[in-house]
């Protein structure tokens, strides 16, 4: 071994050493933003956008109302009138209710307005969603249902608007007799001990696809008559209207709902 390899191998070990405490750069390692848990669960999709997803709770499957109540009497069932994959409003009978009680969900929900509608403004086909029910009669949070198709009303009280809050983004209703969709994300509020609002309520709606409310903040419960306000509640029904007016009855089918 001579001098001049002496002097190398000091040098080759410190050079080592140095790659060895060399460690990469996060602003150039895609790894250190990459996230491994948790998984998301596996959801089996329908085979159209409209079926049910394999996590959805089925709220009618085109042959009876036993998931619903009567609002009335709720140790009563729901007394509207099923047909042939489809269920129609029974005038006079009242709201409906699911017996489950839901928080935040993914809903959907197919209606039409009858061929034979008749009346204007207000009733005609006039109903609506409470996306949860808080107490007796017309008492929640609605989405409303009414033909708009070719009928003029207050813009806060037609298809699409959360009812005397919030004007839809479009019109994009069917004529009548056709079926039309609704599928809404429903964000329940949250409520302090004291019964103050921790979090508000949003709801997201689209109609047979077109967007008409984007994360709407809910100043409140539905008021027919005043300004909306939040009493605290926990989970609570999704409820159907039976509105009164005299045009003819609405129907609906295909109801299912993912809980969040």
């Amino acid at each position: 071994m001579n001098k001049y390899t002496l002097l190398f191998i000091p040098v080759l070990f410190a050079g080592q050493a140095m790659a060895q405490d060399k460690k990469p750069d996060p602003a150039k390692d895609p790894k250190t933003t990459e996230v491994w848990e948790p998984v998301p669960k596996v959801v089996t999709p329908g085979k159209l956008p409209q079926d049910a997803p394999s996590d959805a709770i089925i709220l009618f499957n085109g042959r009876n109302l036993d998931a619903w109540h009567s609002v009335k009497d709720p140790s009563k069932p729901a007394a509207w009138t099923v047909d042939d994959g489809f269920f129609t409003v029974k005038k006079g009978t009242g709201n409906i209710e699911t017996n489950k009680k839901f928080t935040d969900y993914q809903l959907h929900l197919e209606w039409k307005i009858p061929e034979n509608i008749s009346g204007e403004g207000q009733a005609r086909g006039n109903s609506g969603i409470f996306l949860a029910s808080t107490g007796g009669g017309d008492d929640g949070y609605e989405i409303q249902i009414l033909d708009v198709y070719n009928n003029k009303t207050y813009v806060n009280g037609q298809t699409g608007s959360i009812y005397k809050q919030a004007i839809p983004l479009a019109n994009a209703n069917k004529k009548p007799g056709e079926w039309q969709y609704y599928d809404i994300i429903w964000n329940a509020p949250r409520f302090n001990e004291d019964g103050t609002v921790q979090k508000p309520a949003s709801v997201t709606v689209f109609l047979n696809g077109v967007l008409l409310q984007n994360g709407f903040v809910l100043k409140g419960a539905t008021r027919y008559i005043g300004a909306p306000e939040y009493k605290k509640h926990g989970p609570s029904s999704i409820k159907l209207q039976d509105h009164g007016d005299p045009s003819p009855a609405i129907s609906f089918r295909n109801i299912w709902v993912r809980e969040l």
